[in-house]
């Protein structure tokens, strides 16, 4: 018998999510968010990058702004309104004290109860090598969370108005290879879609096939991998850390 995932918690009202890229979201949990904000649910994301180095036909200050604006139309798509943007350098971005007291801040400032990140591992299932990027801003962000509730780490946030904030309760880990829970895909699947087709300018060079078929293909095809270990229905999963 396959072992089944577990539901994902369900009472929270605030989450933070936290990747490096423009489209991390949208290709590793946006049918979950869809969900959940039909659900009343408050999410921030919060992107390390602007994501200026992915697209190699554009340079770096004409790409920003653009997929700047493709996060913002694709987080609309799946109810959400605020999007933050720490601009650490897309492609070499560090893992370290810089970075954890960026995402500590962020997490002091929305002060979620749930906070979501990518896979920080090194391989995706060992298949595929994993980039630096998802490693480093993962792993800072199940670090950082820590850090946002401990006052003697970083105090100056707190003179700057930023006072500890120990309210995470979990940090869950969306493209995991080892998942412990999932959401019920069903209700966002179209959306997260929709979501994803949003960077248009960024898959068009990513792929040759039509891009709707590609996100739709992609999405659907993960969501369905995943229905065998949730009572049969299309699923988002996740790796789930308590705190």
């Amino acid at each position: 018998m396959t072992e089944q995932l577990e539901p994902m918690p369900t009472d929270w009202r605030r989450a933070l999510a936290v990747v490096a890229h423009p489209d991390d979201l949208e290709y590793g949990c946006a049918a979950a968010v869809a969900g959940w904000t039909d659900e009343g649910r408050d999410i921030t994301y919060l992107l390390a990058t602007r994501g200026e180095a992915g697209i190699d036909t554009l340079e770096p200050e004409r790409c920003a702004p653009l997929r700047e604006q493709e996060q913002r139309a694709s987080a609309a798509v799946v109810g959400v309104s605020r999007v933050e943007f720490l601009d650490h350098r897309d492609g070499v971005i560090e893992y370290g004290v810089g970075l954890r007291r960026d995402i500590a801040a962020a997490v002091r400032r929305h002060r979620p109860e749930l906070v979501i990140t990518l896979n920080h591992r090194d391989t995706w299932g060992g298949v595929a090598w994993n980039t630096p990027d998802h490693r480093a801003v993962g792993r800072a962000t199940l670090d950082a969370v820590a850090d946002a509730g401990n006052r003697w780490i970083f105090p100056e946030l707190a003179e700057q108005g930023l006072d500890p904030w120990d309210g995470v309760r979990w940090v869950a880990v969306a493209g995991s290879s080892t998942p412990t829970h999932a959401v019920d895909a069903s209700a966002g699947l179209e959306r997260s879609v929709q979501s994803l087709l949003a960077h248009r300018t960024y898959i068009e060079v990513l792929t040759d096939e039509d891009p709707e078929a590609y996100c739709r293909t992609f999405l659907t095809g993960n969501a369905q991998a995943s229905a065998e270990r949730f009572g049969g229905r299309p699923a988002v999963t996740f790796e789930l850390f308590a705190r």
